[in-house]
């Protein structure tokens, strides 16, 4: 049953979203979301139409009436660009931690898109498999499609559930809750190993993982990135969970298997400490838990510039930087395999990869075309962050910040070689410059003897969104003379990968690149080299202020997401205190976060 639009909207008006994202993380903050503490409500629906009762662990009328709006946010926007069929799980029958109503997008809602990807799984087939294979994955948080690429399914789970899990659960009551990655309960005594159980053991995983592999084989998954930095994850001695990697029987040989390990949430407690700053925070791979090695197939580096031999020596920009344009590079590859990203429970390390994902691939127009930025960005907090799961009240409490972190983050992919589409190709450039020289243009007379339509063109190639992005008017460039020339490569230390181009009218008195050189911001450690932003201190807190040039279609967008983000942020979640604690540490949360988003002497607080 394809969804479609239908019914009015309730988010109609200017700054609908925006209103509907502050409620939204004001709900996040306050409890996490559960599929089976939901009120009532029907199962199934398509589009656009009405979802269902929602809930929170807390309960309330108020909360479930609050959830109900979120779901039926996310369904809308959805059905913007797809067509899809929907999931029941009202009560969390197949997963507490997973949306009520689970969206298999199926394709584009275009004929055209329609045409070349048009999906071959059946629905009621799919919902067969992810019932038999749920006891599989660790919380029951089985494979789930979650982002539809070119007819490919990008899904995201937590990783293998081990032998305690397996046997310690009846139904979907189990014995894991709350809390962080490592919440793991106590009371089994028996390992995996056990050779007491050995063969009953080897006949339950050849059938839970059975089904999990039908599943994946299913969704045309072919790729499978895990995030954990160990083999197994062990509490108080025992195997608590199993992985893909380290599974005896090489169950999962079929697939192509990559062992990314990336830093829990446990991590981002010394990025909130540095004051939010990721640059320079290099996590400590010489702990005892950690024994998972990167591993990459080198069919899969061979296009990346990357010296993957580094990666314990990355800090933390540089490490998601460089697992982003793997992922991105593998879901470009020229074959039909899906990808799966996981972690343990697949709901901190997870939705962080899976949100920058949906971002970036947006962000180039390839998926959710219709969306605006605010769309977008809410669509990725409510239904990737809120409704699989992440505690966002557990990780503000223990200043865990991988959820902030994510958004924050953007500003670090803005630059084309994040890019999923093609790249950019530059042609014919003016005698005596390269592309890098050329830092800014400017619209001036028609009459002028040197023009970007008489003497240069450049052609921005298969960039979604190009078009927009410059004035393909005649506009002057500087004299072009030898004199001219090395007198301006003198002054001017332009960023290799910095082109800024201005629409905007400049004073007739001043030289045609002062303003530029006035405008550009310093390079940094991330590839980016140019935020293009104005600060309004030091702090990466702060909500940006745009400059006045023109960005690219790819970092105008992103930007705009993070600045909705930390505009929303700063006045929801950022300012309110999130569990008791002494009235000066309020204080000096309050004042802390004050300053970081530049709203101190501002009259907010």
């Amino acid at each position: 049953m394809a969804g479609a639009r239908g019914g009015p909207s309730p988010f109609q008006g200017g700054g609908a979203w925006e209103r509907a994202l502050a409620e939204l993380l004001l709900e996040f903050s306050r409890a996490q979301y559960r599929a089976r503490d939901g009120g009532g409500g029907s199962g199934g629906g398509s589009g656009g139409g009405p979802a269902g009762g929602g809930g929170a662990s807390s309960g309330g009328t108020g909360s479930s009436t609050k959830v109900e709006r979120i779901e039926k946010g996310c369904l809308e926007l959805f059905s913007k660009d797809y067509c899809y069929s929907l999931i029941p799980n009202m009560n969390g029958e197949i997963c507490s931690h997973y949306p009520r109503q689970i969206i298999f997008l199926e394709y584009e809602s275009t004929d055209r898109e329609r045409h070349t990807y048009e999906s071959t799984i059946q629905v009621g087939k799919l919902q067969d498999l992810i019932h038999r294979s749920k006891m599989a994955r660790c919380r029951g948080r089985f494979v789930c499609p979650v982002i539809l690429y070119k007819g490919k399914h990008i899904c995201r789970s937590a990783t293998l559930a081990g032998w305690g899990e397996l046997y310690g659960r009846t139904g979907y009551n189990y014995i894991f809750s709350g809390g962080s990655d490592d919440a793991w309960a106590d009371t089994e005594d028996l390992s995996e190993e056990d050779s007491a159980f050995r063969n009953a053991d080897s006949q339950l995983f050849d059938k839970v993982r059975g089904h999990d592999i039908k599943l994946l084989r299913y969704l045309s998954v072919k790729y499978i990135c895990d995030l954990m930095v160990e083999n197994k994850k062990v509490k108080f001695g025992l195997n608590v969970t199993s992985s893909e990697k380290v599974d005896k029987a090489q169950r999962y040989a079929d697939f192509t298997l990559l062992s990314v390990p990336y830093p829990g949430c446990e991590f981002f407690k010394e990025y909130k400490e540095r004051d939010y700053t990721a640059e320079g925070l290099v996590f400590n791979w010489k702990q005892d838990y950690v024994d998972a090695p990167l591993s990459i197939p080198a069919s899969l580096t061979q296009s990346l510039t990357i010296d993957w031999s580094e990666y314990q020596s990355w800090d933390l920009v540089q490490q998601t930087q460089n697992y982003l344009k793997l992922l991105i590079s593998i879901i470009n590859r020229d074959d039909d395999g899906g990808l799966l990203v996981h972690c343990i429970s697949g709901w901190d390390r997870t939705p962080l990869f899976i949100s920058l994902l949906r971002l970036s691939l947006w962000a180039d127009g390839l998926i959710h075309p219709s969306l605006e930025p605010a769309e977008i960005l809410y669509l990725t907090v409510a239904y990737d962050w809120f409704l699989f799961g992440h505690m966002l009240v557990d990780r503000l409490s223990k200043g865990e910040e991988i959820f902030f972190f994510c958004f924050d983050f953007l500003k670090h992919i803005t630059s084309e070689e994040f890019s999923a589409a093609k790249p950019l190709r530059r042609k014919s450039l003016p005698p005596g410059f390269t592309l890098e020289e050329i830092c800014m243009l400017k619209q001036r007379d028609r009459g002028s003897t040197t023009s970007l339509s008489s003497d240069f063109s450049l052609v921005m190639e298969n960039s979604p969104g190009a078009a927009g992005s410059f004035t393909y008017e005649a506009v002057e460039l500087m004299p072009a003379g030898s004199q001219t020339q090395a007198a301006w490569r003198k002054n001017c230390t332009s960023s290799p990968q910095t082109v800024l181009w201005s629409r905007a009218q400049q004073p007739e008195e001043k030289p045609p690149f002062q303003n530029l050189l006035e405008a550009r911001s310093s390079s940094s450690s991330s590839s980016n080299h140019s935020e293009n932003f104005s600060r309004l201190g030091s702090s990466p807190l702060e909500v940006p202020k745009a400059r006045l040039v023109t960005l690219t279609e790819r970092e105008s967008r992103l930007d705009e997401v993070r600045s909705a983000f930390l505009a929303t942020y700063s006045s929801t979640v950022a300012l309110k205190p999130v569990s008791p604690s002494p009235s000066g540490a309020i204080g000096g949360l309050l004042e802390q976060f004050a300053r970081g988003v530049g709203l101190r002497g501002s009259g907010i607080l």
